[in-house]
């Protein structure tokens, strides 16, 4: 497994919900969705983006707006704020698919909307990131092909409402993200100072990819520079200047937040979960854990009414 696709599996996406909202000018609508990522995607027409204080930016039919960490932000058919505004959350909550309004006369946008939701703790790291939003732009109007033969097949399937709509819902999801993601990437430039450099850096990648694939084992910094092909010095180095930590304090941070997951979500005992990411037994887990999170792994599964076993 690639390390973008590693990660990704990692931060356990889900949940995702679409809507196509037909709106007539003028318009306006704010959503904000924390600890979820939304996206527009225009298959009419055109409006304005805002997040927060920020000059507006103009989308048109075949773009499509990526907000990966669910960053609040206001869309509107003008560039200055609509006199009416809705929240787009409350068409998200309503039942059905498609969503009209149209009491008006001015010019029609149609967008697919939407949201999925990802484990905070373990995306904190991807989502922090990236920007507040990724364009993905369009062509004469018309969306990358890639987006483009999903959206036909993802309309047919919400049309359909058939057996197994929400996994497949899940996976356009994931899709849209992924390619996000990709096209985010290939623009990195070596300066942009962030650690999702380390995706392209073949050194680099395999290191994560070993590390988030096997938590559990006892690395060492010289079995992972082997994988990159470099020098202990040399992978050290390199490490340290795009992830801004050594190696193995990144596996350490990376455990921790497996084993904050697991205690909340799964009733497994902390020996197993202790056993399970390398840790040669439960009194060594919470020390750790108390290092990193200033509480007992038993205490922080209590403030989340998860039963210890079971």
């Amino acid at each position: 497994m690639d390390a973008l696709s590693q990660l990704l599996n990692d931060i356990n996406m889900h949940g995702a919900v679409f809507r196509q909202v037909r709106l007539a000018a003028p318009w306006g609508m704010r959503l904000s969705t924390r600890g979820l990522s939304s996206f527009h995607l225009c298959q009419q027409g055109g409006g304005w983006l805002q997040l927060g204080n920020e000059a507006p930016r103009r989308f048109q039919a075949g773009d499509g707006l990526i907000v990966p960490k669910g960053t609040p932000h206001r869309i509107r058919s003008g560039e200055t704020e609509a006199q009416q505004e809705k929240d787009l959350m409350e068409f998200f909550d309503a039942p059905g698919f498609e969503v009209q309004w149209l009491d008006r006369d001015g010019p029609v946008t149609t967008l697919l909307s939407g949201y999925f939701h990802f484990d905070v703790d373990l995306a904190r790291p991807i989502m922090e990131a990236l920007p507040d939003v990724i364009l993905l732009p369009g062509t004469n109007g018309q969306p990358a092909a890639w987006l483009q033969f999903g959206l036909q097949f993802l309309l047919t399937e919400l049309r359909g409402n058939d057996a197994g709509l929400q996994m497949v819902v899940n996976r356009a999801a994931d899709i849209i993200l992924v390619q996000a993601l990709r096209q985010y990437l290939r623009d990195l430039n070596e300066d942009s100072g962030t650690w999702l450099l380390a995706l392209k850096d073949r050194a680099l990648s395999s290191a994560l990819v070993a590390m988030h694939g096997a938590p559990q084992r006892d690395w060492t910094v010289p079995e992972l520079a082997r994988l990159g092909a470099l020098s202990r010095s040399a992978f050290v180095n390199r490490f340290k200047k795009i992830m801004g930590r050594p190696p193995l304090t990144y596996l350490r941070e990376h455990r921790m937040r497996l084993a904050a997951w697991r205690l909340q979500h799964t009733r497994q005992p902390v020996w197993q979960i202790a056993e399970q990411l390398g840790y040669g037994s439960d009194v060594a887990l919470t020390q750790a854990f108390k290092r990193t999170y200033g509480c007992t792994p038993t205490q922080h599964r209590q403030a989340g009414l998860v039963p210890a076993s079971g």
